[in-house]
């Protein structure tokens, strides 16, 4: 069934172009749960066919991707700050816990986007406590823009050189996911100590 519907996939990015790739990334990169991996990587097999064009797939890719967090940035921005702050407590989040996600967006936003940006099951979220803390906008689009960039380039290479062979694939793809949280977890210790150590 997965084959079929990595199948199915393929055949809707090559009728629908760079339209679909990009609604498909907007729909990943939104509130709705959807792996990007079976989006990016058939569009870079199409790719080394010479099917489709990879600065163009990477272009929108990214672009859908951006889309889609915006749309979580700005319905947290806009309806679910409104939300918490009048019923917020009833859900035991006070506004003194939004100030606290105020204060830590506002100086650290930048490397929380970059990060949850590449970590699976969270790149999705990490636009919400942004909206929430209603985060320079400037800055959530560049970080995120950078994070969806990295993970799309990573998806689509994957395609583009590995092809059809989905075992080999998954298997990759596994080792760069470590490879991936392991470099983010290192990134983050050295911004934090360094934080930290400028703070003292």
């Amino acid at each position: 069934m997965i084959k079929e519907l990595a199948q199915d996939l393929v055949d809707l990015i090559f009728d629908w172009g760079y339209i679909g790739i990009f609604l498909l990334m907007a729909i990943e990169s939104s509130f709705i749960p959807f792996p990007s991996e079976i989006v990016m990587v058939p569009a870079g097999y199409l790719a080394s066919q010479g099917q489709m064009n990879l600065a163009m797939i990477l272009g929108t890719g990214i672009a859908g991707s951006m889309v889609g967090a915006f749309i979580n940035y700005y319905l947290a921005f806009f309806v679910g700050r409104r939300f918490l702050e009048l019923y917020g407590k009833y859900f035991f989040i006070s506004n003194a816990a939004l100030n606290k996600m105020d204060t830590y967006f506002s100086k650290h936003g930048h490397i929380s986007t970059f990060i949850g940006r590449l970590i699976p099951g969270i790149r999705q979220l990490i636009s919400i406590p942004a909206g929430l803390a209603k985060m320079s906008i400037v800055q959530f689009s560049v970080f995120t823009a950078l994070g969806a960039g990295i993970w799309s380039l990573v998806l689509t290479l994957l395609g583009y050189f590995i092809g059809e062979n989905q075992a080999l694939i998954e298997i990759y793809l596994k080792q760069i996911t470590i490879i991936v949280l392991i470099s983010l977890a290192i990134l983050a210790f050295v911004y934090f100590a360094y934080q930290k150590k400028k703070k003292a």
